[in-house]
């Protein structure tokens, strides 16, 4: 069921005065505003759908903005399941929607060396 964004910039993206940073969503050019998380940016600069459910396919956005609720996965500089809303935005920063769930395996060059990766990595990939 389609709602209404609640989320409404207080300044307006590239309004007179309002700094902004180059990063491109999806291949995309965008210009967001600066001194905030990747999330906040985004969001701010008009962006309502950053992944789809893997369960359902429903779109999905940041809800809690503190990351626990994970729905602001991201894919940041080539580094996926990445949550929007703790990475600090910068200038130039390669930023993908994430469609379902990752398949880390098919998409390795390696899958024994992803699999041992993924299995190492403290914080998960």
């Amino acid at each position: 069921m389609p709602t209404d964004s609640l989320f409404h910039p207080l300044v307006q993206a590239g309004a007179s005065g309002a700094a902004t940073v180059a990063v491109t969503l999806n291949g995309q050019p965008l210009q967001v505003p600066v001194g905030s998380s990747v999330a906040a940016a985004l969001l701010a600069g008009g962006i309502k759908r950053f992944r789809n459910s893997p369960v359902s396919g429903e779109a999905r956005a940041p809800y809690c903005m503190m990351g626990v609720c994970f729905d602001c996965l991201l894919e940041i500089d080539g580094v996926p399941n990445r949550q929007g809303c703790l990475v600090p935005l910068e200038a130039g920063m390669a930023i993908r929607t994430q469609d379902g769930m990752r398949d880390l395996l098919a998409e390795a060059r390696d899958p024994a060396v992803a699999l041992a990766q993924a299995m190492e990595a403290p914080d998960g990939v």
